[in-house]
């Protein structure tokens, strides 16, 4: 009876300490939601002039039978591949859709797909950005990312780009997607720190860094750059001397000098990897 009890609390405890360790990067960004200083450090976002928006909401089925949406730009000249952009903690408001116009403008011959994480919802406060933050399901989310790639077609190369929350994504989506994703952009969000979890990465990294960050800091990154060395994956780490949410146009935080700088390296960055 002993050793059956022995048994069942070493299970148990092999399961809690799985659930502790999966997906860390992604639950570690949502658990900042509790920080308030974090919360603060978030700009209610002002209104993004958008009113002549290039692209248009698109749906696509999804595992659960859900349907996932999506702001799609096509190319301005027809091509086959993705950017798959991917939203802050606020959820796909007027100023991604906007980011999503400028990058299609950018990117000739990309279609650019900035994916809904929420399912139709969005904030305009950092209490319910970090509801919904802290609320939305890793399942889910996994689930609207690989309807977006099925949407995308099995040809199309993908690259995937985020901000803060998104940015995290952005990652983990390039992992999900294996040698499907070509290359990914983190704006100042959780890198992913596990070897074990990046060896399903195939695309390079880049990464937008910002030094008054005071959660995604040079120790967090420094953690996932270790990692992707170890792993053996292509990185490439830029920092800014300026805050988090630094490249967010509608943030009154915003740093137009360091935005433009950091969009010049992730174009050229993007193009390497798209552009052919």
């Amino acid at each position: 009876m002993k050793n059956i009890l022995t048994l069942a609390f070493a299970l148990l405890l092999t399961g809690a300490q799985a659930q502790q360790t999966c997906c860390s990067a992604t639950a570690d960004f949502a658990d900042l939601g509790k920080d308030n200083r974090f919360m603060m450090e978030h700009q209610l976002p002002k209104s993004s002039v958008n009113a002549n928006q290039a692209g248009e909401m698109v749906e696509f089925p999804t595992a659960s039978g859900q349907a996932g949406r999506a702001y799609l730009v096509n190319a301005i000249n027809p091509g086959g591949d993705y950017l798959f952009v991917f939203h802050e903690w606020w959820g796909l408001n007027e100023n991604i859709m906007a980011e999503a116009d400028q990058w299609a403008q950018s990117l000739e011959g990309i279609n650019i797909l900035a994916i809904d994480l929420y399912d139709g919802k969005s904030a305009t406060t950092r209490e319910g950005a970090t509801e919904l933050m802290q609320g939305a399901k890793e399942e889910r989310i996994r689930e609207i990312i690989q309807g977006a790639a099925n949407y995308a077609g099995t040809e199309a190369n993908i690259a995937t780009m985020g901000w803060c929350f998104g940015g995290g994504w952005s990652m983990q989506a390039a992992i999900m997607l294996g040698d499907r994703a070509v290359a990914s952009v983190i704006y100042y969000g959780m890198p992913e720190k596990s070897v074990e979890k990046l060896a399903n990465l195939q695309a390079p990294v880049l990464g937008i860094f910002a030094e008054k960050d005071q959660w995604i800091h040079r120790a967090a990154v420094a953690e996932y750059e270790k990692a992707m060395t170890a792993a053996g994956k292509k990185f490439e780490s830029h920092w800014y001397n300026a805050d988090h949410a630094f490249a967010n146009p509608s943030n009154a935080i915003f740093d137009g000098n360091a935005a433009a700088d950091a969009k010049s390296k992730v174009t050229k960055f993007l193009y390497g990897a798209l552009i052919r």
